[in-house]
């Protein structure tokens, strides 16, 4: 088996604070994009990412951290909070003053966390509010470039002749890449050698490097890599092809129909934000998705940003439910369990 000394465990740090914005013109603007009024913000907003920089969920972020901040006419900063599969970061701004300053971007990891986790340390549904959807990620399914199986069938057939032998990296219990990972295995009907990361970025990382056979991530994470060759690409998880993939085929043209996900990320503030806050931050995460600059970036990492009618708390929230209950069933089923 390859292995690697960052794979380890999943000890919650702080591991990137980048300055996203810049404090927003007060002048010459749009009306659109007026700063909100009312005082707030009249100290910089934390963005807190509870994966590692560099990774999917940390892209997405500060792509649209600086027109919300442009917005808002303040400044944005983005803390990568690192640990137990997105719980550590979670937990933190769970525990964080109600004020508007401490706001979770989170992905489908929100729902499944109830799940997998017996001593949470926070309810999503009780401890936060929803700000709104940000956009839905599709996954993909990738290898070492020099892996042999050239086509998403022949990946099956030569993971199940070889369980004891093949890696499959992901970003730790509870992640994006283990879910999408788990429901590879039970369509592929095997079970593989996990290998967790504190994250997605240093998994794909160590997988260009060879350390590991494969992994399924979010095309914000391997669209680049993909392009320029330093992957193999077997399919992406959702009915249609990617646009900014177009030869790659979604897992039912490549003959494993079962596996569909994509990654859903959205805001959240803890409970007991002020509204009027909850709706100012929703406003301008409707702006930031309308700006081009953002679509455009979001374009080439094969995704795009959710409809206005979706970035909003009540849409959110809504989701945030349906999601707990659906990946219930799948975690109970496969009998998996963080510690």
């Amino acid at each position: 088996m390859r292995t690697t000394s960052r794979h380890r465990g999943v000890t919650g740090m702080i591991t990137a604070i980048g300055v996203i914005s810049l404090v927003a013109a007060c002048s010459g603007g749009s009306g659109g994009n007026a700063p909100a009024g009312g005082g707030y913000p009249d100290k910089n907003i934390t963005f807190v990412v509870p994966f590692s920089a560099g990774g999917p969920t940390d892209t997405v972020t500060r792509m649209i951290a600086e027109p919300m901040a442009a917005k808002l006419g303040g400044k944005i900063v983005v803390q990568n909070v690192e640990g137990a599969g997105g719980t550590v970061g979670a937990g933190e701004v769970a525990r964080a003053q109600p004020d508007g300053y401490t706001v979770l971007m989170h992905h489908i990891g929100m729902s499944t966390a109830p799940a997998l986790y017996q001593s949470l340390g926070y309810k999503p549904l009780d401890d936060f509010q929803t700000v709104g959807l940000v956009t839905e990620v599709p996954m993909t399914i990738v290898a070492r470039k020099d892996f042999e199986p050239k086509t998403l069938q022949e990946l099956v057939t030569h993971v199940k002749a070889n369980a004891s032998k093949v890696t499959l990296a992901n970003a730790g219990i509870g992640a994006a890449s283990h879910l999408c990972g788990l429901l590879f295995q039970t369509a592929a009907g095997v079970k593989l050698q996990e290998v967790p990361y504190e994250g997605t970025g240093p998994a794909l990382t160590d997988l260009v490097g060879g350390q590991v056979d494969f992994m399924c991530d979010q095309t914000t994470n391997t669209s680049g890599q993909i392009t320029a060759g330093e992957v193999k690409a077997y399919a992406v998880t959702t009915p249609e092809r990617v646009k900014s993939l177009p030869d790659l085929p979604t897992t039912t043209e490549a003959g494993l129909p079962q596996l569909k996900v994509s990654v859903w990320h959205g805001l959240y503030v803890p409970k007991g934000t002020p509204q009027d806050v909850v709706q100012k931050l929703s406003e301008a995460l409707k702006v930031a998705l309308a700006d081009q600059k953002v679509i455009d970036q979001m374009a080439k990492l094969g995704t795009a940003p959710v409809k206005a009618a979706d970035a909003t708390p009540e849409a959110h929230r809504a989701r945030l439910q349906e999601q707990i209950t659906t990946w219930g069933k799948v975690i109970a089923d496969a009998g998996v369990k963080a510690g």
